[in-house]
């Protein structure tokens, strides 16, 4: 295993930049679907949200700064519970990060369909072409990759901020619209509910920080900062946006539209370059996420190869140093949804990854409460203050996201879910065969701190 090692190309502020960017998703085609929820309440939702995952972000903490392998949740359930249990957790991970390229690439397409029209029926196409796109320029250094992700994370935050600002301070903003026809809460409690679980979404990617641990040039006990920077930098973000985009019209207006804002600047006659300024940072929204989460999807398959959970094909590196095999099953998975998301995608895709991610943090959680009491001499470099409770709170929020989620999901998103957690099985047990016919090539791998120096 120790031969072929990922290059550590990405600096403090790249992983900031990729982390932060691809929590930061594309409300430009999603704003409808947060305000159909639970209308212009969404925007205090949000940093409540981003406070409620603190617990889960500084578990990924410490447990990134103890064990910090591209394997990532998969070693730390392993560490805890038994390879059975790891390769399970890693694969709810992987679902988590593999879902998110197709809803970006839709984005993608709402974005241009402003421009030119897209033909019915061609959607999925487009999709496809998109990540097939990206499917090559992910095989290429992942400095690369660092380094669009800077430009673009600073890009669109300015120009958000610009098409905010103008809607602010367009003299069309009424702070009579963000209650009107039901309420800032317009869906009342259930909204409130459901909302505070699936909206957990656009906070997902906090914790594929970790994957790109063995990828990074700093020190692992500062990545507590790049979590919470996760978390909070978009907080702020959706609560200025959804406040600007409440005020132009009632929830029930916004609901009703494609991308609100490039359509509240047409409605009222409002400069043009502000709806192209609006797209632009809608592009560049989902140019950051694509980035961020096929390149983890593609981690979190290289580290269960790492232990021998996967054929050691999916550890294959090229002379980039990108896990070429890994990249390519994303690509497969990525097309897999585009074709099976609908024309609900939104709502489709945001409840199976909620489900998925409810599952790894609470598992992540009790890892860290284990870990505690099963290796307390294993050196830390993060610690969480107040750990057991803090595990404890993380578990809680965990099991609330879980359950909102399953509330959201059309019957198409649990036979979606079933197949894919039998693929998992499947990919198991063919493993186990392996195994049993040539045991000390696939022998199953326990990474500990001791391993760190050790070229894994």
């Amino acid at each position: 295993m120790g031969e072929q090692k990922l290059k550590r190309n990405l600096s403090f502020i790249s992983m900031i930049a990729l982390a932060s960017g691809a929590v930061i998703g594309g409300w430009l085609a999603e704003a409808p679907y947060w305000f159909s929820v639970t209308g212009a309440g969404a925007a205090l939702i949000f940093p409540i949200l981003a406070v409620l995952l603190i617990p889960v972000g500084l578990t990924f903490a410490e447990l990134t700064s103890m064990l910090p392998f591209a394997s990532s949740v998969d070693i730390w359930t392993t560490s805890a519970f038994g390879h059975k249990m790891g390769f399970a957790t890693q694969w709810m991970m992987f679902l988590v990060q593999v879902v998110e390229p197709p809803m970006m690439a839709f984005i993608f397409i709402t974005a241009i369909g402003y421009f030119v029209p897209i033909p019915k029926g061609m959607e999925v196409w487009i999709a496809i072409a998109i990540v097939v796109l990206w499917y090559i320029v992910s095989n290429f250094n992942v400095g690369i990759t660092g380094s669009l992700a800077n430009i673009f994370f600073f890009t669109m935050i300015i120009m958000s901020l610009i098409v905010s600002g103008s809607l602010f301070l367009s003299g069309h903003w009424e702070a009579g619209n963000l209650t009107a026809n039901g309420g800032f809460f317009s869906q009342g409690f259930k909204g409130i509910f459901v909302a505070m679980a699936v909206f957990s979404l656009k906070f997902i990617g906090f914790e594929m920080t970790p994957t790109m641990i063995e990828e990074t040039n700093f020190p692992v006990s500062k990545m507590w900062k790049v979590i919470l920077s996760a978390l909070f930098v978009p907080a702020i973000l959706y609560f200025v946006v959804v406040m600007a985009i409440g005020g132009m019209g009632s929830w029930d207006v916004v609901a009703a539209m494609n991308m609100p804002e490039p359509e509240f600047i047409n409605m009222y006659s409002m400069p043009k370059i502000l709806a192209i300024l609006a797209i632009i940072a809608g592009i560049l929204h989902a140019v950051t996420t694509l980035m961020g989460f096929w390149t983890s999807s593609a981690r979190v398959l290289y580290g269960a190869a790492q232990l021998n959970q996967l054929p050691k094909v999916f550890a294959k590196l090229n002379s980039k140093g990108q896990p070429v095999v890994a990249n390519t099953v994303v690509l497969v998975f990525t097309i897999f949804f585009c074709i099976f998301s609908g024309d609900d995608w939104v709502q489709y895709i945001y409840a199976v990854s909620c489900i998925a991610a409810g599952i790894v943090y609470f598992m992540c959680c009790l890892d860290a409460l284990v870990l505690r009491q099963k290796h307390p001499e294993w050196k830390r470099p993060y610690k969480v203050p107040c750990g057991k409770l803090m595990f404890v709170l993380g578990m809680a929020v965990s099991v609330w996201v879980i359950i909102g989620s399953c509330l959201e999901l059309a019957i198409g998103g649990y036979v979606s879910l079933i197949i894919y957690c039998v693929l998992g099985v499947v990919m198991y047990m063919i493993m186990s065969g392996y195994r049993k016919k040539n045991p000390k090539e696939h022998e199953l791998i326990t990474l500990t701190p001791e391993d760190i120096n050790k070229g894994y």
